[in-house]
This record gives C-alpha cells, sequence and structure tokens, in this order.
C-alpha cells in the first residue's frame, strides 16, 4: 500500500506493458489511481499488466497506441476520457530501441526516431491531455528521459 493517495485520479503511463512502466503503473495504481496501461507492439502484454491491477483490487484499462503517432494519441486520450474520465496524470515512459553502440554508429534515422519518442512523443501526449487537466485545475506530466546519449558517449560527464 502506498502511502500517498491518488484515489479519483487517472493516470496514462505510456510504454508500462513491462520493465519501469509496468512498475510506474503497478505504483500509482497501488495509490488508488485509476491507470491506463498502454502498449504499441504488445497489447496482450499490457492486458495482463491491467488484470493483475485488476485482480489486486485496483482499475486498470489497457489501450493499445503509437505514441509516435499525434492520431493515435488523441484517440488514446479519447478512449481513456470515456472510459476513466480526464487525464491527470501523465508519464510519458514509451521508448523505441535503444542498441548500445558508439554515437558514430547511429544513423539519422535512429535519432529521427528517437526525436519522434523523447520529444514529440510528450509534446502530443501534452496537447492532448492539458485540455482536461486545465479544465480540472490539478494535473501533473512527468517525463522520463534516457540515458541513450550518455551511453553511447564513452567517457562524457554531464555532472
Amino acid at each position: 500500500m502506498s502511502n500517498y493517495s491518488l484515489t479519483g485520479h487517472v493516470a496514462l503511463v505510456t510504454g508500462s506493458s513491462k520493465g519501469l512502466g509496468a512498475s510506474i503503473v503497478r505504483n500509482l495504481a497501488s495509490a488508488g489511481a485509476s491507470v491506463v496501461v498502454n502498449a504499441c507492439n504488445n497489447i496482450d502484454r499490457a492486458r495482463e499488466v491491467a488484470d493483475e491491477i485488476n485482480e489486486g483490487g485496483g482499475k486498470a484499462i489497457a489501450v493499445g497506441a503509437d505514441v509516435t503517432k499525434s492520431d493515435e494519441i488523441a484517440a488514446l486520450v479519447e478512449e481513456v476520457t470515456s472510459k476513466l474520465g480526464p487525464i491527470d496524470i501523465v508519464v510519458p515512459n514509451a521508448t523505441g530501441p535503444q542498441p548500445l553502440k558508439p554515437i558514430e554508429e547511429y544513423d539519422a534515422d535512429f535519432y529521427r526516431q528517437m526525436y519522434e519518442f523523447f520529444v514529440m512523443g510528450p509534446y502530443h501526449l501534452a496537447q492532448a491531455a492539458l485540455p482536461g487537466m486545465k479544465a480540472q485545475g490539478w494535473g501533473w506530466i512527468v517525463n522520463v528521459t534516457s540515458e541513450v546519449f550518455h551511453c553511447s558517449v564513452p567517457n562524457f560527464s554531464a555532472y
């Protein structure tokens, strides 16, 4: 059980069918939030996480959407709002492939893909969710970032 309450809130965590995203969505549900388990490529795995949350007494739905496509994000937010209510917690967590190799071995297409996941995806999510947050006068957007640059540039230190 959580030390804080999110009862009455709706949380969307993208890329939450496994790994860090699944942990985040489980914790938000344990705090009482109704949660959306999102996946792009494996909706069955997202349903398994949602079922686990529901069986544990929480409230969860699984919704598939590619967060690099603004039309799918809009449809995702619309579906969630109709089933659970306005989204007031958004955690853009979804990522694409992140192969570990030296930065000079990545090509421009890889960087475009990362741009879509880490810049445009959260932007479109915010654009879609903010009207509901503003109408309620409350909301959180919690961005999750990546170590791709740090891991691909040996000896780089941002500290």
